[in-house]
């Protein structure tokens, strides 16, 4: 799997963690070998420009996704089709604020953003309750079974 993170924030991140969480998620979601996902950190001007510009909609926002090749889940006998999943932009600013709100880590939204917006690139939505309901199911499996992955390679 090819993963390319950039951080264009002025805020320190611990990209390898991002990383490792991006190809757990992918594994999860059964996403061929060879796809290609981007990840880029922007602050809040950046990302309020995007937000603007591809939601019509004022202000930074957390987390972006711009799909490429619409690549959906596989299986486990049949991965999904090899080609460019896309980029997941996100706000470190933005996260930062969410984290403190919410009583946990700045990595720790860094990582559940980072979940969101690859279910998303995967064709995911949280617009109709059905569908919030078995994201946000997707999402909580993956980021427990990368924490509980973290902790046994910290042993």
């Amino acid at each position: 799997m090819s993963i390319e993170i950039t951080n264009e924030s002025t805020i320190e991140v611990d990209e390898a963690s991002l990383q490792r969480l991006a190809v757990y998620a992918l594994d999860a979601m059964h996403v061929h070998r060879e796809a290609e996902l981007a990840i880029v950190l922007v602050d809040e001007g950046a990302m309020e420009q995007l937000h603007v510009q591809w939601m019509d909609e004022p202000g930074p926002t957390d987390v972006l996704s711009f799909p490429m090749d619409e690549l959906r889940p596989g299986t486990e006998d049949k991965p999904s089709a090899a080609g460019l999943l896309g980029d997941v932009v996100l706000c470190p600013q933005v996260a930062e604020s969410q984290a403190k709100t919410a009583g946990h880590s700045l990595l720790d939204e860094l990582q559940l953003l980072t979940a969101h917006g690859i279910l998303h690139l995967l064709g995911f939505d949280h617009a109709e309750p059905a569908e919030e309901k078995e994201m946000f199911s997707i999402q909580r499996d993956i980021l427990v079974g990368f924490a509980m992955q973290e902790r046994r390679r910290s042993r």
